[in-house]
């Protein structure tokens, strides 16, 4: 438990909360040289699976979860590097000119990255833990701030589909007052709030289900729920907790 909680704090570079969040994403980096007088970089890299590529199935399938991971969270990691170098290039040419798409580069490719590696954590074989409903402190908290877990699935699940294009559903601790929240996030990065940091989401990407569900994302986000690791959720929610009380 402690070791997960280390680790999801590692997640949350770039977001301040009570000073406690430091760190880069749950994937194997390392810091690079850029450019001279540029300073350091990271060196960002694809995070394996936690389970094989038909570890979901029937409810995500195997070629899904393999181009889903090895080719678009891969174009997200490689495009962050894009992004990242180029910005040190900058510094080190004291050339500014793009920094505005370099910037924007950052955040769709940084979002992308982060919000898949947390998504591949959220997520469990049927038979090793996926699916039911949450228990302990994470469900009293459902609870309390939605009615009821039925509540909560259906206010969640109506976010999904609603998502205008691509994006995500997510299910937020807000930092102020610790209420669970769930917001959408179109893209990777937009209508992303200040004070409060996902805990549990699912792609609405058509990439990740129109192979199986071609057009029936309502089908899919219902079939997802099978596969949701709760005692995951539950960790990051403590670990969010413990850093802002």
């Amino acid at each position: 438990m402690e070791n997960s909680r280390r680790d999801f704090l590692k997640t949350t570079g770039g977001i301040a909360a009570a000073s406690a969040f430091v760190g880069a994403p749950l994937v194997q980096t390392s810091t690079v040289a850029a450019a001279e007088h540029a300073g350091e970089r990271t060196q960002h890299e694809l995070p394996p699976l936690p389970y094989d590529y038909d570890a979901l199935e029937p409810y995500i399938d195997a070629q899904t979860m393999e181009l889903h991971h090895t080719m678009h969270h891969q174009a997200y990691v490689n495009g962050l590097n894009n992004a990242e170098e180029a910005l040190a290039a900058a510094r080190a040419e004291d050339d500014f000119s793009l920094v505005q798409h370099w910037s924007r580069q950052a955040a769709f490719h940084g979002g992308g990255h982060w919000l898949h590696s947390m998504f591949w954590e959220v997520m469990a074989a049927p038979d090793n833990g996926g699916g039911g409903e949450p228990t302990g402190a994470l469900a009293e908290k459902i609870e309390e701030d939605f009615g009821s877990f039925e509540h909560f699935r259906n206010h969640f699940s109506a976010a999904a589909g609603a998502v205008e294009g691509g994006g995500w559903a997510l299910l937020h601790v807000r930092f102020d007052d610790q209420r669970l929240l769930v917001l959408q996030a179109e893209n990777q990065h937009k209508l992303s709030p200040w004070n409060s940091l996902p805990i549990l989401g699912v792609d609405v990407w058509e990439h990740a289900y129109y192979l199986n569900y071609q057009n029936r994302r309502g089908e899919y986000v219902e079939n997802w729920w099978n596969v949701v690791n709760w005692a995951r959720v539950a960790e990051n929610f403590e670990a969010v907790i413990g850093a802002v009380t």
